[in-house]
């Protein structure tokens, strides 16, 4: 996969109403043809019109970051906690496009809804691109603490010119039976020798993102988000919401 973010996949097919349900946010000129307008109210009603998203994560921390990251849009971003029956996915894929599909494409079928999912991890040049897929089940190891500190000792010896390593993400959203769209991000940085911060989850602490002194978990969560692989992954599904939704 090479550098740089990677722009948004619309995936033909994809209905879109006119006018889009952005305009849920406020009154509008009525249309009695348009879809989004409530009859039994004559307005357009948000609770009428507004999309759910369910986000296809039980991790807490970075379900927490995904509802930051999707705040003010024209739909209902939705905690997986709401469908408590919903399977787990495995994640079995080769590929973070992969995984990311499935588990969006799995909520969705079993919810009813559009789903969100991203896959993200870890790529460690010197390692042959270790952790990656297997970033959240590195090494066996249960904690984020473990699989950090697995991964420093995996790197014991490597000066720092040869510490280089990116975090990936990609996010697909998935609903009406097809996928709607995908985005992908990169955050190039450096395995630092030992952890510092404690902010953010998984490899933060450990990570130095390109251009900055301080760890990934020394950042604050805004300036984090502005930065990360999932936060420019995010900004592009924002951007395909508010245009599609």
């Amino acid at each position: 996969m090479s550098k740089g973010t990677y722009q948004l996949r619309r995936v033909a097919g994809v209905e879109r109403s006119e006018p889009p349900v952005s305009r849920v946010w406020g009154f509008a000129t009525l249309n009695p043809a348009d879809p989004n307008l409530n009859p039994s109210t004559n307005r357009y009603d948000m609770l009428w019109a507004m999309r759910n998203i369910v986000l296809a994560s039980r991790n807490a921390k970075k379900e927490d970051e995904l509802g930051t990251l999707l705040t003010d849009l024209p739909c209902r971003v939705v905690s997986l906690l709401n469908y408590p029956n919903c399977p787990e996915v495995e994640e079995d894929g080769i590929t973070f496009e992969a995984n990311s599909e499935k588990k969006a494409r799995e909520v969705s079928e079993f919810t009813g809804e559009w789903a969100l999912a991203d896959d993200s991890g870890l790529v460690v040049d010197t390692l042959d691109g270790e952790p990656g897929v297997y970033s959240a089940r590195y090494g066996g190891l249960e904690t984020d603490t473990e699989r950090n500190q697995y991964l420093l000792e995996n790197l014991a010896g490597v000066e720092v010119p040869d510490r280089t390593a990116r975090f990936l993400c990609c996010a697909t959203l998935y609903g009406d039976g097809r996928i709607i769209g995908q985005a992908s991000g990169v955050c190039e940085g450096c395995i630092l020798e030992a952890p510092r911060g404690s902010r953010g989850f998984g490899y933060d602490p450990i990570f130095q993102a390109e251009g900055y002194t301080a760890s990934m978990a020394e950042l604050s969560p805004e300036e984090k988000n502005r930065i990360s692989h999932r936060g420019k992954a995010m900004r592009q599904i924002r951007e395909f919401l508010q245009q599609t939704v």
